[in-house]
């Protein structure tokens, strides 16, 4: 088993959930724990709000914080990861990645603003917002 892949194995990361049936963002209001924390499943991590709601979110892992991806008050998209989490803490100092940064591949160009979202997206409830009917209010 290569260093990449035991690292992979053992942090966790949680991405925003869909909390508000379609919508595509939620503000994170207030972060509960910090790196160097010690979470356990179902533990309320952070407060987020969207356009409908202000909720809770519970972390589904045990372990310890490792990362917090966003400050609060930023608007984090629905997939994109939140927090990372070491769910084997014990197992000593993280190991390097396998190759540096710089010589990994190219990542492939980030579509233009204009172009639409081809297919269907994952949602956790219902059958998913439509790409441009979701608004936030001001």
């Amino acid at each position: 088993m290569t260093a990449s892949t035991a690292n992979d194995q053992r942090f966790r990361e949680f991405k925003m959930p869909d909390v508000g049936e379609g919508l595509t963002e939620a503000e994170i209001l207030k972060w509960y724990v910090q790196p160097g924390d010690t979470v356990t499943d179902g533990q309320v991590v952070c407060e987020v709000e969207t356009a409908k709601a202000a909720v809770e979110l519970p972390i589904p892992y045990d372990g310890v914080v490792h990362e917090l991806n966003f400050g609060e008050g930023v608007t984090v998209d629905v997939g994109t990861v939140i927090i990372s989490v070491d769910t084997d803490p014990g197992a000593g100092p993280v190991a390097p990645a396998a190759a540096p940064a710089a010589e990994a591949p190219a990542a492939p160009a980030a579509p233009e603003e204009d172009e639409e979202p081809q297919g269907r997206q994952a949602v956790l409830v219902g059958y998913g917002a439509a790409p441009s009917s979701t608004k936030r209010r001001p």
